[in-house]
């Protein structure tokens, strides 16, 4: 029956007819729908719809994260978006907090989600309710745990950004020796991840894989030559390309970023869900949100490269306006291995503060 024929009906059959059929139709649909849970695994489990988690996320009303400072891949448009979107309070704890402060504070502070380098999702695992979002099957397996604990949400390379004014686009870390290069980690290296990261991509020559020992040493010979500085005073920071990228953006004419061809050094942020998370709806919704198209999209916006990016632009969904944007790298990231990257963090524990101080 066309929506005329049933509109003209409505007269003669009253509460027969199209009437009935819509609410027969309704009745059948909520028949077939799972009993809400909302600390279920996935969607399909616990709502079975978006509107079901929609709806039980808005009934408490608040979400609480952690370590989402709104300069950092986008996070202050994102948060905004999502609390007007589902009209949800988010409390931000702690916006500049390590990933593992995130864990040592969880208790404390009862975050209902986390954001976290790849080492502390598997360290904390866990302690995360499993939830696998509806684009689970975009997601890169070597970034997921396939029991849906973390996952990869956004991934970076590891850059160097420079002033073009000072000094030449350097070819590779190595580079960074010759003259007049004043260099900086964007922190400490046995407490950030990014500076950790910076001496990891500075190990690899010609390619090679990461090794902390020529990571240090390279380092080591930069403050031996007065070129090892702080970003204030810096003509080149070594840092993820989204934060480089960011500084770019912020500064047109006097920033450039580049990534070595011979040290295309990478690293993911991933997402979990506590277990004791007090709004577990809304940390559902949240995830749902960041891995929508849209949500990856607004990573993007941040210079992060989205982790459903792949699947996203074989279906048309990726803004490739904005990809254009990010800075170009030779080719796939080097990830390091959980193993290898304990085993860095502890070489560099032994030998930084004696080696570079």
């Amino acid at each position: 029956m066309t929506v005329r024929t049933c509109a003209a009906a409505a007269a003669i059959l009253a509460s027969a007819g199209c009437g009935a059929s819509t609410s027969q139709s309704t009745s059948d649909e909520a028949k077939s729908l799972p009993p809400l849970n909302v600390r279920a695994a996935s969607l399909k489990q616990g709502f079975g719809t978006m509107g079901r988690l929609t709806e039980a996320a808005k009934h408490e009303g608040q979400l609480n994260v952690i370590a989402l400072p709104h300069d950092w891949v986008n996070y202050g448009e994102i948060i905004e978006t999502f609390s007007n979107k589902y009209d949800i309070k988010v409390n931000e704890l702690e916006p500049n907090a390590s990933s593992k402060r995130e864990l040592d504070a969880a208790d404390q502070l009862k975050p209902d989600v986390f954001d976290l380098t790849l080492d502390m999702a598997v360290y904390g695992a866990g302690d995360f309710a499993p939830y696998k979002v509806t684009g689970w099957q975009d997601l890169p397996d070597d970034v997921k745990d396939p029991k849906g604990a973390w996952y990869g949400a956004y991934g970076s390379y590891m850059s160097i950004g420079y002033d073009p004014r000072e000094v030449k686009a350097p070819a590779s870390f190595a580079d960074l020796l010759k003259p007049g290069y004043r260099v900086a980690l964007d922190g400490d290296p046995l407490r950030s991840a990014a500076a950790f990261g910076g001496v990891m991509a500075a190990s690899m020559k010609g390619g090679s894989a990461p090794d902390a020992r020529q990571g240090v040493d390279l380092f080591a010979k930069l403050k031996q030559a007065g070129q090892l500085t702080e970003p204030a005073k810096a003509n080149v920071i070594i840092d993820w390309d989204h934060l480089n990228a960011s500084r770019s953006a912020d500064h047109t004419d006097s920033w450039e970023v580049t990534i070595p061809r011979d040290a295309s050094f990478g690293g993911y942020h991933v997402q979990a869900i506590s277990k004791a998370a007090p709004h577990p709806a809304a940390a559902r919704l949240w995830q749902e949100f960041l891995f929508s198209d849209e949500g990856q999209n607004l990573l993007q916006k941040g210079y992060a490269r989205p982790a459903r990016g792949e699947a996203m632009l074989m279906k048309g969904k990726l803004d490739t306006e904005q990809a254009a944007r990010l800075p170009k790298a030779a080719g796939p990231p080097v990830l390091m291995t959980i193993p290898q990257t304990d085993a860095a963090k502890a070489y560099l524990k032994r030998e930084w503060s004696k080696s570079v101080g």
